[in-house]
């Protein structure tokens, strides 16, 4: 049994190493863990491309993904830096985070950028825990006392 739970949404995590290396990556292992701080967790394998950016930078971006962005994160999860360009490759549009100093996907509808606070080993995957330090969130999804009505996104 390699998972009784399916977590949702999946996600794609921005991040950037030290020396301004970009690099996204497609995480199914995310989810809140504290509301006050407001605060999320992704998982990530150690072995993934990703991981020394994160551990390094200690920040990362959750860039949520509705279904218009399927095959960017098809590709994005299916190919490794390791390899090749796959950002260029993929044609991502990427901005720089507001707090923290990793990219956002500005072609999602909400990036939540995060620094992470502290970590657990938890057997395959590191959890990264992230204080949430800025929400970017499409205009269309935000109400009058800026709430982000969820329901608005068709998530993969």
């Amino acid at each position: 049994m390699k998972s009784c739970l399916q977590p949702l949404p999946k996600v794609l995590v921005s991040c950037r190493g030290l020396n301004g290396e970009n690099n996204v990556l497609a995480v199914a292992y995310c989810g809140n863990c504290s509301y006050n701080p407001p605060m999320v967790m992704v998982g990530i394998v150690p072995t993934r491309y990703s991981y020394q950016l994160i551990k390094e930078s200690c920040c990362f971006v959750v860039n949520l993904v509705d279904k218009s962005y399927q095959e960017t994160f098809a590709y994005l999860g299916s190919h490794s830096k390791r390899d090749d360009d796959k950002l260029a490759a993929a044609k991502v549009r990427l901005a720089d985070g507001k707090k923290v100093n990793a990219p956002i996907l500005p072609d999602c509808p909400v990036n939540i950028e995060c620094t992470i606070v502290d970590s657990i080993m938890t057997g395959s995957h590191e959890m990264f825990i992230g204080k949430i330090e800025y929400v970017h969130a499409d205009a269309k999804l935000v109400d009058a006392e800026g709430n982000i009505d969820f329901s608005k996104i068709n998530f993969l």
